[in-house]
């Protein structure tokens, strides 16, 4: 009987999911909507891979990252995101980029050995709706 009232206590507590909690700003949603589209096989990593995508018009996200040094590179994407309407976002730093799409290393204590850098990614697919994607949406004023 005893072990019985220990059950039901157990089964009241309410769980948590901290991975669909509220991002504090807009590089933390972003940085959440990208693990989740990697994770749903909905990114494009590259310039090549990230052309094709705008050009057909399939993606629903451009990132650019501010920090390219290459100027042609950056002129041709956001000329492609503005003809084709696709919400562009621009970052910091290639290599944080790099990191949020996963072309990072990793040793075996979890720690950053080597990172990638990425001057761009377009998101095809986000996956599950999410309150980062939310931000991201509301950002753009789409809902």
């Amino acid at each position: 009987m005893a072990d019985e009232d220990i059950v039901q206590e157990i089964e009241e507590t309410p769980v948590e999911v901290e991975d669909d909690a509220e991002p504090e700003d807009m590089n933390a949603a972003l940085q959440q909507v990208l693990k989740r589209a990697r994770f749903h096989k909905g990114l494009c990593r590259g310039l090549h891979e990230t052309v094709k995508a705008l050009d057909k018009r399939v993606a629903h996200l451009c990132v650019l990252a501010e920090d390219c040094n290459e100027g042609a590179y950056t002129a041709l994407i956001e000329a492609l995101c503005t003809e084709h309407g696709i919400d562009l976002i621009k970052v910091p730093e290639k290599k944080k980029l790099g990191e949020w799409v996963g072309l990072a290393k990793y040793d075996q204590a979890a720690n950053i050995k080597k990172v990638i850098g990425a001057s761009c990614v377009a998101v095809t697919d986000y996956g599950e709706k999410s309150k980062a994607l939310d931000m991201i949406l509301s950002h753009f004023g789409r809902s």
